[in-house]
């Protein structure tokens, strides 16, 4: 369980909320990351600008490829010398900055992150708040790791997920600046990133948890809308406006933290598990292997699988998002009907948004997933502990296609 709640990252909308954060910090020196993809984009400037105020010296680095062992070990050497951390990017370069000041501050770490283990879970000594030193500014939706404790780590078989207060940053700036060239499809997969944490957590717990559960569905529904909202904005040819990208970026964090997770079981979202390995091992998209799991994922639910989740918990929430895709603005107007059954109505709220999910694969390559969900995560692991691979092979081969090349 989760037995309590405590978030320490100060959280502000737009940049001028970095500004006053830096105002109080006694630190003269400060390494601004830059994802690579946003390095010469004006919020780059602008975050240049707002840190080199006062006189501090700041140090920038522009950051590309995965965040493996070696990566964030050769980041941490290039921060060494600097007090405070910005980090302006998508969820890989912020698990990058997490990471790098953690195996800064702490000696031992780097033998934690990379001892020889199956497991795919890497749990840090808690009371260590080393991520106080860093200022996340998220440039994509719905990874939510600029207020989540945790970060994941590329391996050469695949990703490990790495658990600790220490990995907590100490400001989050949701700047609509930061977001204003996603393009549609990306802001569809944070949507539904986000609609996927809140379902895992909600459908994988059994217990009713009434105060929990309603402001869960409550911000599950609200993601639906704000969903339809990126959909018809795509569908006429336009993006999401600041005010829905904030609103989609709101949630995300509150996905992390709080009364939607207290108390819950710490691995009810068995989806997550598979779909890290189905990406890793096919060179997916992670949110086109959510996409492609989902269905199937709850369907086994519905059919009474409960190693994966609650089946009336399922058939409860569901009905609640179908009514907010009815009600888009929750006025009475109607919206787009889904269908009454979970996992067909899921499938199409999927495609409604546009996110792809028929991926192919060779019959063989399942197996290879299969085993490497048993290593990482089950075979007396708590994360899919009761599934073995002959389980999860069945349940990924309802989420692909054949090795015939079918459209997105």
């Amino acid at each position: 369980m989760t037995p309590g709640w405590h978030c320490p990252t100060v959280t502000t909308y737009g940049l001028d909320g970095l500004t006053e954060w830096l105002g109080t910090r006694a630190e003269r020196s400060v390494a601004l990351l830059l994802d690579g993809g946003v390095a010469e984009a004006g919020v780059a400037d602008s975050v240049r600008e707002r840190a080199e105020r006062g006189g501090r010296a700041v140090r920038t680095s522009v950051i590309t490829g995965p965040g493996t062992p070696e990566a964030v070990t050769e980041l941490a050497r290039r921060i060494r010398d600097t007090e405070l951390v910005v980090a302006v990017g998508g969820g890989s370069l912020l698990d990058q900055a997490k990471l790098a000041l953690l195996l800064r501050s702490d000696p031992d770490a780097l033998a934690r992150l990379t001892v020889p283990q199956r497991g795919g879970l890497v749990l840090l000594p808690s009371g260590r708040e080393r991520g106080s030193r860093l200022a996340a500014v998220p440039t994509t939706l719905g990874t939510g790791s600029e207020l989540s404790a945790v970060a994941c780590l590329a391996y050469e078989r695949g990703k490990r997920l790495v658990m600790g207060t220490a990995l907590r940053p100490g400001l989050a700036v949701i700047a609509p600046e930061a977001t204003a060239t996603l393009p549609a499809g990306l802001a569809a997969e944070g949507v539904l990133e986000v609609l996927f944490r809140l379902c895992a957590g909600y459908v994988g717990d059994h217990r009713d948890r009434p105060t929990e559960d309603a402001l869960a569905r409550a911000l599950a529904e609200r993601t639906v809308r704000l969903g339809d909202e990126v959909r018809d904005l795509h569908a006429r040819g336009r993006t999401a406006g600041d005010g829905l990208r904030t609103e989609i970026a709101k949630i995300s964090g509150l996905s992390h933290a709080g009364w939607v997770v207290l108390n819950r079981p710490p691995y009810a979202g068995k989806g997550w598990y598979l779909a890290n390995e189905l990406s890793s091992e096919l060179g997916l998209r992670k949110m086109t292997a959510v996409a492609a799991l989902l269905p199937p994922l709850w369907a086994a639910i519905a059919a009474g699988d409960a190693r994966l989740g609650s089946a009336r918990r399922l058939d409860a929430l569901w009905q609640h998002l179908r009514a907010a895709a009815l009600d888009p603005a929750g006025e009475g107007r109607p919206g787009r009907p889904l269908p009454e059954e979970p996992a067909a109505g899921i499938a199409a709220l999927i495609d409604s948004w546009g996110v792809g999910r028929r991926i192919t694969v060779e019959p063989d390559r399942l197996a290879v997933v299969a085993r490497r969900c048993v290593r990482a995560w089950g075979a007396g692991l708590p994360m899919l502990d009761g599934l073995d691979a002959a389980d999860i092979e069945g349940l990924l081969a309802q989420a692909v296609c054949d090795s015939t090349p079918v459209g997105p």
